[in-house]
């Protein structure tokens, strides 16, 4: 009993099912089942016995997991069947962030909905011997309460929901931020360890950007997605070759928006058992990319220079091999994943002058890429 209030912060008298709940599963589960009887007893001295469809369901639970049965939605869905548990993902798909994660908004909304949720037990509208049976209408009357509570705004403006997605964003936006900040650092390193720097190739960069801008002139793809990729949707190209150029190259390491509604056709939502277009299959590919991966392949392809073959299988096994970042040993898997990412990659990069028809490294590509990475990876200010 003393660990159950000390876990929970409470006397005794105050606790709650989830407390209870909580406090078994922060043991071994033999222990908890050993412990059971005790704590069942002490809380009936206590004043407070709660329910035999609690203590059946406790019972049941920690069995379960003892015996290497339980799942772990198995437990969560019984911590939730005590009434005042938050759904860890509503109806509606919104998706609590786990308890160690949880930034100070989500911890606050996370605390506050529990509070409201202990109200609505002892007011009876939740009933926690139902959600602990399994009946359907109560898990639904519950589910629906704290999809109202998410969405209803508090009575300083937040809405709940939002507040703590928004908490998520932007710490996903800082980590992403910070992620970019170092590999841009790394490239610049490395470029200036280089012990001859690539020259811009004029012929062929005019040449390159003659065709780009004729391709970009097109429709369908590979046109609508390099577009996107360099952000020239709803804006005009660039006069300047060298510039239009690296946007677009840039563009490929980091794209700058998705394809227009005009290039999405709703049959293709609607069909889908059907394959992605050479469009999304392209995005996606280009927006799984982490930095480590482009850093390392880029590193890897200047310091050999032109002439260096850039498949996508010699792009897997470059980054694989690298000693410019931390990685973890790779199976043939994670190396058919890699390559798969650049398949699209080095189709684009034919396309840009990157590499030629048979995907050898250009001068162009040489001088270009880092340029295009270095580009695609600093802050608007720069």
């Amino acid at each position: 009993m003393d660990f159950v209030c000390a876990q929970a912060g409470r006397p005794a008298s105050a606790l709650t099912r989830r407390d209870v709940a909580r406090a078994l599963l922060a043991v071994p589960s033999g222990v908890a089942l050993v412990a059971l009887p005790d704590l069942r007893r002490a809380m009936m001295a206590a004043g407070n016995p709660l329910s035999l469809a609690f203590w059946d369901s406790a019972k049941a639970t920690l069995s379960s997991i003892e015996a290497g049965a339980a799942t772990v939605g198995d437990v969560q869905r019984w911590v939730e069947s005590t009434g005042t548990e938050p759904i860890l993902m509503t109806p509606s798909y919104f998706v609590w962030p786990e308890e160690d994660e949880r930034g100070p908004v989500a911890m606050e909304m996370f605390a506050r909905l529990v509070a409201y949720l202990e109200e609505r037990v002892a007011g009876g509208e939740i009933d926690p011997d139902a959600l602990a049976s399994g009946d359907s209408d109560a898990r639904t009357a519950y589910e629906e309460l704290q999809e109202r509570w998410l969405g209803t705004p508090l009575p300083d403006g937040r809405v709940p929901g939002f507040a703590v997605s928004d908490e998520q964003d932007e710490e996903l936006f800082a980590a992403w931020d910070e992620e970019e900040a170092f590999a841009l650092s790394e490239l610049r390193r490395i470029l200036s360890e280089l012990p001859k720097q690539p020259e811009v190739p004029v012929a062929e960069l005019e040449a390159a950007s003659a065709r780009l801008r004729a391709l970009l002139a097109l429709p369908g793809y590979p046109a609508n997605v390099l577009r996107a990729c360099a952000g020239f949707g709803d804006r005009p190209l660039p006069d300047d070759d060298t510039e239009l150029w690296l946007a677009v190259a840039a563009g490929v390491a980091g794209p700058i928006a998705d394809l227009s509604d005009g290039d999405d056709v709703l049959e293709e939502f609607a069909d889908l058992d059907g394959d992605l277009s050479d469009e999304d299959t392209a995005l996606a590919n280009l927006c799984a990319i982490q930095h480590a991966d482009w850093l390392a392949g880029v590193a890897a392809l200047v310091r050999l220079g032109p002439g260096v073959l850039a498949s996508p299988e010699r792009m897997a096994r470059l980054i694989a091999e690298s000693e410019d970042i931390d990685i973890d040993d790779q199976d043939d898997d994670d190396l058919d994943a890699t390559e798969g990412l650049f398949e699209s990659v080095v189709s684009l990069w034919r396309v840009l002058g990157v590499v030629n028809e048979d995907e050898v490294l250009t001068p162009l590509g040489w001088w270009g890429l880092p340029k295009a990475l270095e580009r695609a990876w600093s802050p608007a200010s720069e």
